[in-house]
């Protein structure tokens, strides 16, 4: 009952955690910062972190051809995923920007159904229309009756497949390594994609140049990422990965709150409603995956 307890906390404490991405990330923009250097130093502190860890462990940071060619796939479909989200904070509320992100189970369910001959069940087509339908009303969800920007939804779609392919690609892949010597690899990949996309893009990498920016930075670095890897990874083992999914609906929801309450974001029946749905296709499919590895275990 205790591990069952300390299970649903991490899973609420992760799910908070990855939902306050948007109060790092436009507490910098106020600062100043560009959406690579913001990303840039992110991951680069959090890669400094796990690097120590690592060397606490003892870990080896060996690798072989075909995990190398995994962790450079999952390394670049992070840094997409990665940009292509804080790029649409720019351009909508990064509330509604989280929420539509959360459409990525869903993505994953779709893409397993059909490209990876998983069946196709009437819950996965049920959630497809159900996250359809609560995308277009956030896209219709202004509080003055407009659009959002059709760019900012098409950024977060694109994060939302490319996370999608990046748990597909954790999944399928026989990576025999641990859950730090790969985010080892994958947030030195992300710290250098920025880092090459800057220059590509004609920007430049801002150093933090105030206390305030750096403990943005920090925060970012430290709470959406390195505190919410470790709270997931208990809150599987104790309570399992079907609740610990569920859970993961406030994640949207914190980032909501955060941008209605802090940063003063719009909010509108409408986007409750488009909110709603897309929690609501997220938990079917999780429940379904639960539902159907119970019966296969039987």
């Amino acid at each position: 009952m205790n591990k069952k307890l300390i299970g649903i906390l991490c899973a609420v404490g992760a799910a908070v955690c990855y939902g306050t991405n948007p109060l790092g990330a436009l507490n910098l923009y106020a600062e100043g910062m560009n959406t690579p250097s913001v990303l840039f130093y992110r991951f680069g502190l959090a890669w400094l972190i796990i690097a120590v860890v690592m060397l606490f462990r003892r870990e080896s940071l060996r690798v072989n051809k075909r995990e190398f060619l995994t962790l450079t796939a999952l390394g670049i479909l992070f840094i997409f995923s990665s940009l292509t989200l804080y790029l649409s904070f720019h351009l909508m509320p990064a509330g509604v920007a989280s929420t539509i992100l959360f459409t990525y189970p869903v993505m994953t369910a779709a893409i397993m159904a059909f490209f990876f001959r998983e069946r196709i069940r009437f819950a996965t087509v049920a959630s497809i229309l159900l996250s359809l339908l609560g995308v277009l009303l956030l896209y219709w969800g202004d509080t003055d009756g407009g659009a959002l920007h059709l760019g900012g939804v098409v950024l977060v779609l694109v994060s939302a497949l490319t996370y999608a392919l990046y748990i597909i690609v954790v999944d399928k892949s026989p990576l025999a390594m641990s859950s730090f010597k790969i985010n080892f690899y994958v947030l030195f990949y992300c710290a250098a994609g920025m880092a090459m996309f800057a220059l590509l893009s004609g920007q430049s990498l801002q150093l933090p140049s105030t206390p305030r920016a750096w403990l943005w930075v920090s925060w970012l670095a430290v709470v959406p990422a390195i505190m919410a890897l470790v709270m997931m990874v208990y809150a599987a083992k104790y309570i399992g990965s079907t609740p610990t999914a569920i859970l993961g609906a406030l994640e949207p929801t914190t980032a909501v709150l955060i941008g209605v309450l802090v940063f003063g974001e719009p909010f509108s029946l409408r986007l409750l409603c488009g909110i709603v749905l897309i929690l609501a296709a997220v938990t079917i499919v999780v429940l379904a995956k639960g539902n159907k590895r119970a019966v296969d275990s039987k």
